[in-house]
């Protein structure tokens, strides 16, 4: 049975793999990744579109000039997108979130197992939290990049917008608003950071107590280590 530390460094660890796989899961699920305003040149006036959406699903309002609003129209991403920048991007971030969730996953399976025994195997140990964590962390990270690269630099906003409505000419401006579900990512990585400090406290407070166990023999008379 492991140590009334280990058990206690452990569990704490297991809360934050188990929260970042709860959370990942409201990521995907949710559809506040952004909020946009994309203006346009319409028939006599200018457009606006107003958009909120996630991976998956969103919503946009068209405002005329005036501010009037014409109609509210749900949409679903995949089916709004037709360039291949924008379309690849998108089922990219949505592949790294689902690997991230299965990491997230085996992170909890290995904190959970430290908790309550001790494994054999190195690999189900510390290494193997270490492993699984970093590797969450590198994958929402780069999630967190790809989605704002595909906004910015690809125009996913103002491709959603024009699959809004029919009217609308020449593109003005853009104004773009993380939400909730995108900024969530960020507790993601925070709390894989975290497990990896509290398993690194716990190997590092092991290693000192086993090196205080050997030095009384390092130090012992050489006709007392004899006899």
């Amino acid at each position: 049975m492991p140590s009334r530390k280990k058990t206690s460094l452990f569990a704490s660890a297991f809360c934050a793999c188990a929260s970042s796989f709860a959370l990942i899961c409201v990521v995907l699920a949710t559809q506040h990744w952004v909020s946009s305003n994309v203006r346009f040149t319409g028939t006599n006036t200018s457009i606006t579109i107003s958009l909120d959406y996630g991976l998956f699903q969103g919503t946009c309002e068209q405002f005329v000039e005036a501010g009037l609003q014409v109609s509210i129209k749900t949409f679903q991403v995949a089916d709004s997108l037709s360039s291949t920048n924008t379309r690849s991007t998108n089922i990219a971030i949505i592949v790294i979130l689902v690997l991230s969730l299965l990491t997230s996953l085996l992170s909890s399976g290995f904190t959970c197992t430290n908790a309550v025994s001790n494994p054999y195997q190195t690999f189900l140990g510390p290494i193997g939290v270490y492993t699984w964590n970093s590797m969450c962390g590198i994958l929402i990270l780069i999630a967190m990049i790809l989605f704002p690269v595909n906004i910015e630099a690809h125009g996913l906003s103002e491709e959603l917008a024009y699959g809004c409505s029919t009217s609308l000419q020449d593109h003005i401006k853009s104004k773009h608003s993380y939400g909730y579900s995108y900024w969530i990512m960020l507790l993601i990585l925070f709390l894989n950071i975290a497990s990896v400090i509290i398993i690194y406290f716990y190997n590092h407070a092991r290693y000192s107590k086993k090196k205080e166990q050997e030095r009384p023999i390092e130090n012992a008379p050489k006709d007392v280590i004899l006899f």
